[in-house]
């Protein structure tokens, strides 16, 4: 190997225990439910694993209505609104909530708010599963922001305000978002313990560290075009001015890219499985690459199986 040329691979990557939970329960599932089982949406967002699943029977829907009476409905990693629960308690269907924890935290808190008379800014992109389940908790009491653009002209109804956040948003993005609210809205309340998750905070930071202590000159990240954290990666790195690529598998990647290129970084969105980031790595030491594990935090987070599904 070119001991010039030079693969960083940041660590932590990868499944976060959110996406470890949905995986199993799916799994679990197999194994002891009678199939066909259904899943609402992709159990995460990364088209390898949806694709590994599909072989082994899995289905696939897109709304609670397309499936048949009396079937087992999965409902993905990143949560749902009341109404889509309501629809299947009134079909009878057999339930199995794979939402993330750290996503059911959030619903609780804009439940809470909502009970206590607020209104709630709810800080994401209004058209990912995660904030459409979100804002389905309460329609009329909740408001989304995306941008700074939009904190700037947001008129509020009353003075009794609250603001919660995606979990996978950008760190930096959303400080920035949160601190123009303040100002604007110093009585605003928020919870104590932030909602962006522990793995969208960490694989950011480690891309920062990626690139400040290892000067990448491009920067893979192994995830799906609908995978919100791993777009964020990829935004982190564009912003310190470091070149990346989303990527689904190695197949995706090319020669083009690292052409010239001696110090390549290697990352992958909290929905992407290690086996997408092992193969890419072979394939950039096939290329003369030596290849070096960079940990920046390691993680001890794990989440137990819904009840109905423990041994």
């Amino acid at each position: 190997m070119n001991q010039d040329k030079r693969l960083f691979i940041a660590a932590p990557r990868g499944w976060c225990a959110g996406v470890e939970r949905a995986i199993e329960i799916l799994d679990v599932a197999l194994e002891r439910l009678t199939p066909p089982i259904y899943v609402r949406r992709e159990i995460v967002h990364n088209k390898t694993v949806v694709e590994t699943y599909k072989a082994r029977g899995v289905r696939f829907i897109d709304e609670i209505d397309t499936a048949p009476d009396n079937a087992t409905v999965i409902f993905s990693a990143h949560g749902i609104s009341p109404e889509v629960r309501r629809t299947a308690d009134k079909r009878g269907l057999t339930v199995i909530d794979a939402t993330c924890p750290l996503v059911t935290k959030v619903h609780i808190e804009v439940i809470r708010y909502i009970e206590r008379g607020f209104t709630v800014i709810y800080v994401g992109h209004k058209n990912h599963e995660e904030a459409v389940g979100v804002l389905g908790e309460a329609p009329a009491s909740l408001h989304i922001i995306e941008t700074e653009a939009d904190a700037l002209a947001y008129r509020p109804p009353s003075d009794k305000l609250a603001a919660l956040t995606q979990t996978t948003l950008s760190v930096d993005d959303t400080k920035k978002i949160i601190a123009i609210l303040k100002q604007r809205f110093p009585a605003m309340e928020m919870p104590a313990k932030e909602d962006i998750c522990y793995a969208t905070t960490n694989r950011q930071e480690a891309v920062k560290r990626l690139i400040k202590d290892h000067a990448i000159e491009l920067l893979y990240v192994i995830g799906s075009k609908n995978s919100s954290n791993s777009n964020r990666l990829c935004e982190v790195a564009e912003t310190m001015g470091v070149p990346a690529r989303l990527i689904d598998s190695a197949a995706d990647a090319r020669g083009t890219d690292w052409n010239a290129k001696t110090r390549v970084g290697l990352t992958a969105g909290a929905s992407a499985p290690e086996s997408l980031v092992r193969e890419t790595a072979r394939m950039l030491e096939a290329d003369g690459f030596l290849s070096q594990e960079v940990v920046f935090e390691k993680e001890n987070v794990s989440f137990s199986l819904p009840q109905e599904l423990k041994a």
